[in-house]
């Protein structure tokens, strides 16, 4: 996906010395957290950063609570490590303040990097920190929860249900297909959408889609016009009823044709699907509590986010090229010392 970088800066904040004071947020059952720790303090320590703040996430408390802790005790980035609930959990603590989340490859998922451009190495993830790009962007809002990618009613959710944590680790995000394969035959939800002020839509549709980005898991484009800092949600609804309507449409997403068929698209700042019947919902890939609804707005520019800085062009599939030169360099300069 080709986006815009708008609007990046490079900040000020820094220590007394010159370094920034960080946290780093970690998934202890997603990554060796010892070797972790060695590789994260010495890449800092080579940049002149001070030694982060470590805190590991529990399944009590999957990131928000010690994203707080790292906020309350002054840090102006915080990396986060481990997959998408990881993430999501820190942005809930994140979105408002002026501290900046930086990305660290971690779980199966990261859909956030994917649609950003970032990458999946850990030097460049370090690199892209420490040369202090910020990227702010909006984020949707479900009650009081926050999200950077998508929520979702319907098969997406169910999908995301049939899908283990085992198979998930095992052969990565191929397993969210096995566990849509389950569910394409399902009746579809007889849903009402009401998008902005606008009259309401009456739909039979097999899942309902309201997106920050446009990239699903495996680097799957399906929203083409989705921006994450327009100040815009986009809303997909898909109404496939057969097998060969499914095939039609994944095949028309994976050649990225302008129309495509049993899916329509509409951009709004707000919208409520509402289902006749309890629906499976999910927010950014974690499961959210069945219900008949879903309601969605937008805040715009509410996340402060670690991106590259644009060396020429603003695509950030370059930019995240550059950084990962950039970032293999330093490791190098670390490991020879």
């Amino acid at each position: 996906m080709c986006c815009t970088l708008t609007p990046v800066r490079q900040r000020s904040d820094t220590t007394g010395d010159g370094g920034v004071r960080s946290a780093v947020v970690v998934n202890p059952t997603k990554v060796d957290v010892q070797q972790l720790r060695r590789t994260v303090t010495s890449t800092l320590a080579e940049a002149g950063w001070p030694e982060p703040l470590w805190y590991e996430t529990t399944v009590q408390d999957p990131g928000q609570g010690q994203t707080r802790q790292a906020i309350e005790a002054g840090v102006e980035v915080v990396f986060v490590c481990g997959g998408d609930g990881t993430i999501l959990s820190c942005v809930n603590a994140l979105v408002g303040t002026d501290v900046a989340m930086a990305v660290l490859p971690g779980g199966t998922g990261n859909l956030l990097a994917a649609n950003l451009g970032l990458s999946t190495e850990l030097a460049a993830g370090l690199e892209v920190a420490i040369e202090r790009g910020r990227r702010l962007l909006d984020v949707g809002v479900v009650h009081d929860q926050v999200f950077t990618v998508m929520a979702g009613m319907g098969f997406d959710a169910q999908m995301l249900a049939a899908t283990s944590e085992t198979s998930k680790a095992r052969i990565g995000w191929p397993a969210y297909l096995m566990g849509a394969v389950r569910h394409l035959r399902d009746r579809p939800m007889r849903v009402q959408i009401r998008i902005d002020d606008r009259p309401p839509l009456r739909r039979r549709a097999r899942t309902v889609l309201v997106a920050n980005v446009g990239r699903l898991q495996g680097g799957v484009r399906l929203l083409a016009d989705a921006e994450p800092d327009d100040g815009y949600l986009d809303v997909a609804i898909l109404t496939p009823r057969t097998v060969g309507h499914w095939a039609v449409l994944i095949w028309a997403v994976l050649a990225r044709r302008e129309r495509v068929p049993r899916m329509e698209v509409f951009r709004c700042r707000r919208v409520q699907i509402t289902s006749a019947r309890k629906q499976p919902r999910q927010l950014d890939g974690d499961l959210i509590a069945p219900d008949r609804s879903l309601r969605v707005h937008v805040r715009p520019q509410a996340l402060w986010l670690c991106v590259p800085r644009p060396v020429e062009a603003p695509d950030l599939t370059m930019d995240a090229t550059a950084v990962t030169e950039r970032g293999a360099r330093r490791a190098e300069r670390v490991g020879g010392e």
